[in-house]
């Protein structure tokens, strides 16, 4: 009776896990499907959803099933004694309660799995936050590097601040990103493409060189965006930040302060990789 209770224990432990996998599964299948413009709906969309809908109703259906009544043959019994009458009676008593109670348990376990919330990736978080947005400008200092001013940059190497790296490298997947800053000079170029090389964000395939603007005004970062009429620009100038909002879809205002809004579509946030969930 031990080995085939903790064989039926272990079963319905497996079971369970398989529930909680697949349930995962649907739901990042789900997300994916969801994120696609129904514009841009081909063939392979489409047999997508239906096989997505075929797996739904047959776990609907096996689920079903498996929490239906269970008809169980009756078993001839010889003819007993008075005492084994009675122990017979007792066990049919006590045994459909712990059969229907066990049954019930288990049910609610593989609900729980399967509709149990998943979190979603980086990656999902990024395209959600970023509304499909598919250009995106940035500036350098106090959003991607850990220094604040262009007169930093003169005085010490360019440093990448290692907490958004992971946060950048995700823009630049489905992302036309493009990278700007003022510089006072020519060596503070050179210290800033260093640093973005040396972090490994050339490597990614998503950004190069050619994509890191450098002016040397505020107001020439501000002409950048508006010629590459980005669907998000990201920035830590209130002014500039002010000065776009009419032009710009949306804008992500970067300060330690959390200011007031000073548009609809400008949104604030004390760090880039805070505004994805990251810290």
């Amino acid at each position: 009776m031990a080995e085939s209770s903790s064989s039926s224990l272990s079963s319905k432990e497996d079971l369970i896990q398989l529930i909680k996998r697949f349930g995962a599964y649907l739901t990042v299948k789900m997300s994916n499907l969801f994120s696609i413009s129904f514009h841009n709906l081909d063939s392979r969309s489409v047999g997508a959803i239906a096989g997505l809908a075929l797996a739904i109703v047959f776990t609907w259906r096996m689920f079903r099933s498996s929490g239906g009544p269970q008809r169980r043959q009756p078993k001839r019994q010889a003819p007993t004694t008075s005492n084994s009458v009675a122990s017979t009676q007792s066990n049919s008593t006590v045994m459909p309660s712990e059969v229907s109670s066990s049954s019930e348990d288990l049910r609610t376990q593989i609900v729980d799995a399967l509709f149990q919330p998943v979190k979603p990736t980086l990656g999902q978080v990024v395209r959600q936050k970023l509304s499909e947005g598919r250009k995106v400008t940035c500036r350098l200092l106090g959003v991607i590097l850990e220094e604040s001013s262009p007169e930093e940059l003169q005085v010490k190497q360019a440093t990448v601040r290692s907490s958004v790296l992971e946060v950048l490298l995700e823009i630049t997947k489905f992302c036309d990103l493009y990278l700007m800053e003022r510089v006072l000079d020519d060596e503070s170029e050179k210290k800033v493409l260093l640093a973005l090389e040396n972090a490994g964000v050339f490597t990614s395939g998503g950004l190069v060189k050619d994509k890191v603007l450098f002016c040397s005004t505020e107001m020439g970062r501000s002409s950048f965006v508006r010629q590459l009429e980005p669907d998000w620009h990201i920035d830590t100038n209130s002014e500039i930040v002010t000065q776009l909002a009419r032009f710009i879809k949306y804008q992500l205002h970067i300060s330690p302060n959390r200011p007031e809004r000073s548009a609809p579509n400008v949104f604030t946030s004390p760090s880039l990789e805070q505004f994805f969930g990251c810290v």
